[in-house]
């Protein structure tokens, strides 16, 4: 797919402009790689944590359509790299690989774009659902071009929640989380990838997601779209950073003192909300 457009303004508009359209070539890359299964096969980075060389032609990708029309941007990719700067673009270009690579369609490209310091744009595309999620700060989010809300679940009987873990924290932290998030009553389960869980809390799918420590690329889209959405969500970079990550809560706002409390993950004030976080 080609890009709409080659030219767009230097503002936050033609940002997300290019934002849109970049997530879906990219998306249109990633899901020709996931219907070949020779692009499939999969190495390891390290336990449970799996590398395809669509991942790699993904944020290729990306980064030099970003160049190509905003090449004083900086960017951060989860394979390689970067640097960061007032405007910086933070990107995950397959974000659930092992489902990927099993062939499972839950997979998504995650796009953050951060402006002097705010998070401004995010974008979480899964090309084998066909579903784009984007927010921009101060105007709410979307699926597909039509408004979403997070969900209005009071009831933690009623809830279902998703928690993503890793070998960065031990399982024994881990198995205690998990372990207060039932005794509360939820419904805890794990899909694969953290950014899509995000996008799901931001549009009432889940009720809340928790990681105990994620890497700033799988999440400060979702963080973002979660907060557009109504959601609750946590200080990322006051209780991590950018470069190192940390961990991550996002919430139906009715549930999200008894889910901050089991995570222990404290939730952000007002003024402390993702949409108008500082990012250093």
């Amino acid at each position: 797919m080609k890009l709409e457009e080659p030219h767009y303004s230097d503002d936050l508009k033609g940002r997300a402009r290019l934002c849109r359209d970049v997530i879906l070539s990219a998306g249109a890359l990633v899901l020709r790689g996931f219907q070949d299964s020779a692009t499939r096969s999969f190495s390891m980075k390290g336990p449970q944590d799996f590398l395809t060389e669509t991942d790699a032609a993904s944020e290729a990708h990306i980064r030099t359509a970003i160049a190509a029309h905003f090449p004083d941007d900086a960017f951060f990719g989860e394979e390689g790299g970067g640097t960061i700067s007032n405007r910086l673009w933070v990107v995950d270009p397959v974000d659930g690989t092992a489902n990927f690579a099993r062939g499972i369609p839950h997979f998504c490209i995650s796009i953050a774009y951060i402006e002097n310091g705010r998070a401004e744009i995010g974008a979480i595309f899964n090309p084998a659902q066909d579903e784009l999620y984007f927010a921009e700060r101060g105007a709410g989010a979307t699926r597909n071009g039509q408004p979403i809300r997070v969900s209005a679940t009071t009831a933690f009987e009623a809830a279902s929640v998703e928690m993503g873990w890793s070998g960065r924290v031990a399982n024994e932290i881990y198995l205690e989380a998990i372990s207060d998030l039932l005794a509360l009553g939820t419904n805890v389960r794990r899909a694969g990838s953290g950014a899509l869980a995000l996008a799901y809390v931001a549009d009432g799918r889940s009720d809340a997601y928790v990681e105990l420590h994620m890497n700033s690329w799988d999440c400060l889209a979702g963080l973002l779209l979660v907060a557009e959405a109504g959601g609750e969500v946590c200080p990322f970079m006051d209780i991590g950073s950018l470069r190192d990550g940390g961990p991550v809560l996002a919430s139906a706002p009715g549930i999200a003192g008894g889910i901050s409390r089991a995570s222990r993950i404290p939730i952000a004030s007002a003024s402390e909300r993702v949409a108008e976080l500082a990012l250093t």
